[in-house]
């Protein structure tokens, strides 16, 4: 018997993926696109987090030239850098919104956290502060109650 991810055949999608390496976190995460039950490592959360961050930092790095070329004073113009950042942006939150919440949701459950714990991040100044350290907590055996196979 190999040890998971040592073979295309790593871990079943009910279960959470420890030390998933990059390729098979960012395959789980569109998988298991709207899927809020069950659980989800911290390998396979921050893999994401890293990803998603990443394509945020290259939709900006469209915007900010046309930003500074712009000419000083004379009000906000569009052009094209503005526009396709931010249609990309749109595109982009549009695309990843559910299954981000669905990955944070499945990574609180690891933790053995209600999912509805994410809602904190509603709270201003400290609600993201709140959720972080939640995502950082360490797997709890316990919360394999939220996986469907537990119920």
């Amino acid at each position: 018997m190999s040890a998971p991810g040592s073979s295309r055949e790593a871990v079943p999608l009910e279960l959470p993926y420890y030390g998933a390496p990059f390729s098979a976190a960012f395959a789980r995460f569109w998988r298991k696109y709207a899927d809020f039950h069950g659980r989800a490592s911290r390998s396979e959360y921050w893999w994401w987090v890293l990803f998603s961050g990443a394509v945020g930092i290259a939709i900006e790095a469209i915007y900010v030239p046309s930003l500074l070329a712009r000419p000083r004073g004379g009000g906000f113009h569009l052009d094209a850098g503005i526009v396709v950042a931010a249609v990309l942006a749109l595109a982009w939150g549009l695309a990843t919104i559910v299954p981000t919440l669905a990955l944070v949701w499945r990574r609180l459950h690891d933790a053995n956290l209600s999912g509805a714990f994410w809602l904190l991040s509603f709270v201003p100044l400290v609600g993201w502060i709140a959720v972080l350290v939640l995502t950082l907590l360490p797997a709890d055996p316990a919360g394999a109650r939220f996986d469907r196979a537990a119920r």
